[in-house]
């Protein structure tokens, strides 16, 4: 019914920049907060940012400064530039959204993407 699909990842030298995307599908009736997650080999999954309907964000203090989160209530997007990227940035990014579908309007659901490799490496 709802997909996440994250776009963006990719090899990125350390102090470069990369721009991740995520777009929800399907039978939206509205969304709450959105955000992006980490997991790096043999580590929990984390928070990185997120941010809330009306624009209020939050981020890791790992991240704070580097990274930006936005999102485009019209397009169901949420986007996260990161600047600065450093080698232990390397992750798993996941896209994490609280969703309404049209059939139950008043009940928000976790949803998650699949997932994008972003790798800083010289």
């Amino acid at each position: 019914q709802v997909q996440l699909v994250e776009s963006g990842g990719g090899l990125v030298q350390p102090g470069g920049s990369l721009r991740l995307s995520c777009a929800a599908s399907g039978f939206i009736f509205s969304i709450n907060n959105m955000g992006w997650y980490r997991q790096a080999p043999g580590k929990e999954r984390e928070l990185v940012a997120g941010i809330t309907r009306g624009g209020i964000a939050n981020y890791a203090d790992s991240v704070r400064g580097r990274f930006t989160i936005s999102r485009d209530n019209a397009r169901n997007a949420v986007y996260l530039q990161m600047n600065s990227l450093k080698p232990e940035d390397t992750a798993v990014y996941y896209c994490h959204a609280a969703i309404a579908v049209i059939e139950r309007p008043t009940t928000h659901d976790y949803y998650w993407g699949q997932g994008t490799q972003v790798t800083v490496s010289p």
